[in-house]
């Protein structure tokens, strides 16, 4: 599978991504793109009904949603194999959003569904001008540890949701706690046959997961409750059923907002564009890594903006690429997008020819899909490895964690990018350092702490900075450096810093090594610089500091450095001649 596909220039005519990736179809891969296009609709319809429910839209918007935005990605998308679609995540996102978008209001389920489409919308455009920019950097934003704890967060959240579905309570604490202190309190209202239910489709879901059916438990868990309620009729007795869906594909349409809810769409909107965004890339790299090819975030961004595009003109909301849709894809071996416009007609079918069967899809069922999808989002093997590997990036994995739980999941996107910046800022004001020295016979400086048998230079203390210096860590690494020179220092020492893993340096770095050089000569210490990179040593010239350090402080290598330390010995060890009589 070759992954991403290019946007072909001949000329000066261009090509679509889905032609360039045509480009040498063989008939016999037909066989394959229909199958995996089938599975790809069958395991997406039972998200797509159940997805909406979270931010309180109706079915039909998760599958208006799961129909034009393919149709975007396969023509637009650079990835052959990569599916988009409703993702559990992104829409606990829009549910906190269209909250604070309405509040205060008496929002209407036309509504709902106007300022979810223009949010759809919002994401698209915010990722097109992202693209333009070539902002596909801030995919990496969001690090992999703090998106495991983000996603544990938001599961969290997503399972205390169904409690009014596998209950039939109407639920109206928010949180961790109040809800499950409500349900406590209304515990004797619980409908049974509706609790019974939720339970048994649950189970079904974990059964078809151990057994590893070959029909995928959402699909049978749809295909099961929707055949007990038209036999036994769960909506005469009481369980909670999705009702009636319009019978119609989504014409395109631009929704209609109120101008006063502009500011709250477009910070929305930043918010569900940096975690949509982020998973989704998080996800196609994951593919990318077992297909064998490469992910341009630059050039996903123009996928997933027409992506959200068409969700947001067709009524549907915000999308990113699906992990389980993905999946299916890759296992059944879907060779290009025609896989998506496979899934998308066949979607479109169902839309039209099965109404009646989805009408009597019970609610309780499509709680237990999204409890189970919840589950999914917990990476367990993840946060063991994070505890393993790093303590600190655990942490932090704990904290994004904690933000959807406390604070509730818009709130929770803010703790996450600050968790990401206080991380970076953790990595960037703590360079670590070590001490170089020599091996008697061998050529070359080593650390004094790796390597046995290396020995400090005499007069000469080299010290290795690893990492930028810049105006958040200059003090700390100051400190470090003053310490060093006192530990090491003798009659005439020379503090040699080896610069060769600083790639940058700004000018509260330098003016910091010209009050170090000032500092250190007054205690007898001589302040050099060895294999500086030529933006730094030309911002060194800029300020002055190479000027006053002197240019016989300043070595190509740190080989010169110890050569001209070793001559300076020699010459001040050599006897002074005598005086004439």
């Amino acid at each position: 599978m070759s992954g991403d596909r290019p946007l072909v220039s001949q000329g000066r005519r261009w090509r679509l991504p889905l032609l360039a990736g045509l480009a040498g179809y063989r008939p016999a891969w037909l066989k394959e793109d229909i199958s995996a296009g089938l599975a790809v609709a069958a395991v997406g319809l039972p998200s797509a009904i159940a997805y909406p429910a979270i931010a309180g839209l109706p079915p039909e918007t998760g599958i208006y949603a799961s129909i034009w935005p393919l149709v975007a990605y396969a023509l637009l998308g650079p990835s052959r194999q990569l599916i988009v679609g409703p993702d559990a995540a992104t829409v606990t996102i829009l549910a906190a959003v269209l909250s604070n978008v309405l509040a205060g209001g008496a929002a209407t389920p036309a509504d709902r569904v106007g300022v979810a489409a223009a949010l759809a919308l919002g994401v698209g455009l915010l990722c097109l001008l992202a693209r333009i920019l070539r902002l596909g950097m801030l995919a990496s934003f969001l690090s992999r540890p703090i998106l495991t704890g983000f996603f544990a967060g938001v599961s969290v959240s997503i399972l205390i949701g169904q409690i009014d579905r596998f209950t039939g309570l109407d639920i109206s604490a928010d949180g961790l706690v109040a809800p499950i202190v409500e349900l406590f309190r209304e515990a004797h209202a619980i409908h049974g046959p509706t609790l019974v239910l939720g339970f048994v489709m649950f189970a079904l879901l974990l059964v078809a997961k151990r057994l590893r059916s070959p029909i995928p438990g959402p699909v049978l868990v749809i295909i099961v409750s929707a055949l007990l309620s038209y036999l036994f009729d769960f909506a005469g007795h009481g369980i909670a059923v999705v009702g009636d869906v319009p019978a119609a594909l989504p014409s395109l349409s631009l929704p209609r907002i109120s101008m006063s809810m502009l500011p709250a769409l477009l910070l929305g909107s930043g918010a569900i564009f940096l975690v949509c965004f982020g998973s989704g890339i998080v996800t196609a790299r994951s593919f990318a890594v077992r297909g064998g090819y490469a992910v341009d975030p630059n050039r996903e961004l123009t996928g997933f903006g027409a992506a959200n595009i068409a969700a947001g003109l067709c009524g549907g909301f915000a999308v990113s690429a699906s992990d389980s849709r993905t999946a299916v894809n890759a296992t059944i071996g879907g060779r290009t997008q025609l896989v998506s416009l496979i899934a998308a007609s066949t979607l479109g079918l169902a839309l039209l020819l099965l109404t009646g069967a989805l009408a009597v899809i019970p609610i309780p069922a499509l709680g237990a899909i999204l409890a189970a999808t919840a589950l999914s989002l917990i990476d367990l093997t993840e946060l063991r490895n994070l505890w393993r590997i790093s303590r600190a990036e655990f942490v932090f994995a704990l904290i994004a964690m904690w933000g959807p739980i406390g604070l509730g999941v818009l709130n929770g996107v803010v703790i996450a990018i600050g968790a990401t910046l206080v991380y970076l800022m953790q990595k960037l004001m703590y360079p670590r350092d070590a001490l170089l020295g020599r091996i008697p016979g061998r050529e070359g400086f080593y650390k004094l702490h790796r390597f046995q048998g290396s020995q400090p230079v005499p007069g000469m203390t080299v010290c290795l900075i690893q990492g930028s210096l810049l105006f958040c860590n200059s003090d700390y690494v100051k400190s470090r450096l003053e310490r060093i020179a006192r530990e090491q220092a003798g009659d005439g020492t020379w503090l040699v810093v080896d610069a060769s893993a600083i790639p940058q340096l700004d000018s509260s770095a330098a003016a910091m090594l010209d009050e170090l050089r000032n500092e250190l000569a007054a205690t007898n210490v001589t302040l050099g610089l060895a294999e500086m990179h030529a933006d730094v040593r030309a911002l060194l010239d800029r300020a002055g500091v190479s000027a006053r350090i002197g240019s016989g402080m300043i070595f190509a290598s740190l080989e010169d450095a110890y050569l001209a330390r070793t001559h300076v010995r020699q010459r001040s060890a050599r006897p002074e001649p005598p005086e004439p009589a």
